[in-house]
């Protein structure tokens, strides 16, 4: 596998990772229930990690984009399946546009200097 694929996919699953602790810290109730606030502190410890992998490889800039944005679009989606958060035609078009936005730097990164 190559070295980009390998950071995409390590950015991936931090992005991933990051939807699961946004999702704990809101189940911890402001870090004051034991367990979630736990799963929350390792969970930020392993995203981070992939990240920063992946940064080693992919532009900074590019990959924070992405990072946050798979957060983003992932925590309104658990929002609105686990804890009925409010999701309005406006949300639903801002976070489409979010996504748009990740894939278009996806494909457009590529060759750069990290």
């Amino acid at each position: 596998m190559s070295k980009e694929k390998s950071a995409w996919i390590s950015l991936l699953f931090a992005g991933l990772l990051e939807i699961v602790w946004a999702t704990t810290m809101k189940l911890s109730e402001g870090f004051t229930i034991l367990g979630p606030t736990l799963w929350t502190i390792v969970l930020l410890i392993l995203s981070f990690g992939l990240l920063a992998k992946a940064f080693r490889t992919l532009p900074a800039g590019t990959g924070y984009v992405v990072f946050t944005g798979i957060g983003a679009v992932g925590t309104v989606i658990v929002g609105a399946l686990l804890f009925d958060e409010a999701l309005s035609g406006w949300k639903l078009l801002l976070v489409t546009t979010l996504m748009i936005g990740i894939i278009g730097l996806k494909q457009v990164t590529g060759g750069e200097e990290a």
